[in-house]
């Protein structure tokens, strides 16, 4: 378990606008939450979840590009229903993988500069069962503040580009707001397993 003066560290740094350490403190609340996992439930495990994924992912800036022109062209209320389901997905999602701890820790392997003035954050899950799991943080800045905007699995699969893929055959069908209730049915899968 990290100190209290670590994590003051952590918070500190991401603060103060730097990107590894949003990344770092990520990492730090999957860890403590997979620790934990045998005494949280999964609606435990969402609820310590969502703010410090609120804080990391611009939740926001992903789904607007996931979405596309269907995003622009949506009323306010619309674009905020889907936002609301995108981040119960993405947080519950989270929330059933990381539910359980067999010694996994996260290794953190350096920052460099990425496409279109973001920033890209290597990372690997050091596994015991299993081979390591590189993942890349891509991160953007918005008001003196980094967050994540993409995960890339491998160096090379955004989950970002899986997702477009995704819901863009559902936003042909239905709009926004197909997307929307999609969503949030999948999320109500997650949670009841």
């Amino acid at each position: 378990m990290l100190s209290a003066a670590v994590l003051v560290s952590l918070a500190v740094n991401a603060a103060c606008g730097e990107p590894t350490p949003v990344v770092e403190r990520l990492h730090t609340t999957l860890i403590e939450v997979m620790k934990e996992a045998q005494h949280l439930n999964i609606d435990a495990r969402y609820d310590k979840l969502k703010p410090v994924l609120e804080d990391s992912f611009d939740f926001e800036r992903m789904i607007s590009a996931a979405a596309g022109s269907y995003w622009t062209g949506a009323d306010p209320q619309d674009r905020q229903r889907l936002l609301d389901a995108f981040v119960r997905l993405s947080v519950m999602t989270y929330a059933a993988r990381f539910n359980g701890f067999s010694g996994e820790r996260f290794e953190t392997l350096g920052e460099r500069p990425g496409p279109r003035n973001t920033k890209l954050v290597d990372t690997r899950l050091i596994r015991t069962d299993a081979d390591p799991v590189s993942i890349t943080y891509v991160l953007a800045e918005s008001n003196n503040n980094w967050r994540i905007v993409d995960v890339l699995l491998d160096r090379s699969i955004s989950e970002l580009a899986v997702r477009r893929s995704e819901y863009n055959t559902i936003l042909r069908k239905g709009g926004i707001n197909e997307l929307a209730a999609t969503l949030d049915s999948k999320a109500a899968q997650i949670r009841e397993g």
